[in-house]
């Protein structure tokens, strides 16, 4: 429940924030590296800007990012985990060979190559960090229909007639989908870290674009004069993060019945 309300409150913030606070772009030189005060509650960056309100519109593009990247991730994970899992065979080997060269590189790694055939934007680290994800995804739905295909009931299926497209949509998927949840919720929370490390690195949204990631490496060089510019961001990207991966752990605490009786 905190985690949720924590998720619940930041999505709020990110959708009517911008509508609030004042524009994340304006610049006022001679406040720059000001503190936090009364008239700015979280303190002023190197070029005067406020850096609650950018923290506020930044909101936007972490939790985009984390949401659309695990859609991708998901939605490729589970196009290539239904054909391997359910036809097996050849298919199944050729992608389950894609996915274990994909799953040898770091995260990092993998994201970094990616962002690096396509030109740095704010939907930059989304597709890079949704087409890493992947290979995740789809050994965990390969692993669920393999364990399902050869159940009772869906042979009684099969035997009635049923083709592969209702037994796929009607019977395996839905009996599969508590473990997918539950590692889509945490994968989101890494989404987020991915996405924030890929904009650190430049390979993200672009300056003035309030993303967190960026934020902390613009306030890489004020980290003893102004140590305010690296806390706030660092701080918003770490409770979304938790805030994640509590609600994931609830989920799949919720999702097994083993745990949910105790």
């Amino acid at each position: 429940m905190v985690g949720l309300s924590i998720l619940v409150i930041l999505i709020a913030v990110a959708i009517t924030g911008p509508f609030v606070v004042q524009s994340p772009f304006e610049q006022f030189p001679a406040n720059k590296l000001q503190g936090p005060s009364v008239g700015h509650l979280l303190g002023t960056d190197d070029f005067g800007r406020d850096i609650l309100a950018r923290i506020v519109v930044g909101a936007k593009y972490s939790l985009t990012s984390g949401i659309l990247a695990v859609a991708l991730g998901l939605a490729g994970g589970l196009l290539m985990g239904t054909l391997s899992g359910y036809y097996g065979g050849i298919l199944d080997h050729l992608i389950m060979t894609v996915c274990d060269i994909l799953l040898a590189f770091p995260s990092v790694l993998l994201a970094m190559s990616i962002v690096m055939v396509m030109q740095p934007s704010v939907y930059t680290p989304m597709i890079a960090v949704g087409l890493s994800s992947m290979p995740t995804f789809a050994r965990l739905v390969r692993a669920q229909f393999m364990s399902l295909k050869t159940s009772s009931y869906v042979e009684a299926v099969r035997s009635s007639g049923a083709g592969d497209f209702r037994i796929i949509f009607r019977h395996l998927l839905p009996n599969s989908m508590g473990p997918i949840v539950v590692q889509a919720t945490l994968r989101m929370g890494s989404s987020i870290m991915l996405a924030s490390t890929l904009g650190f690195l430049g390979l993200g949204a672009q300056p003035p674009t309030p993303e967190w990631g960026s934020m902390l490496s613009s306030a890489r060089n004020y980290i003893w004069t102004a140590p305010h510019m690296a806390l706030a961001p660092g701080l918003a990207i770490f409770v979304t993060v938790i805030a994640v991966n509590l609600l994931g752990d609830a989920l799949r605490d919720f999702l097994d019945p083993r745990t949910r009786d105790a």
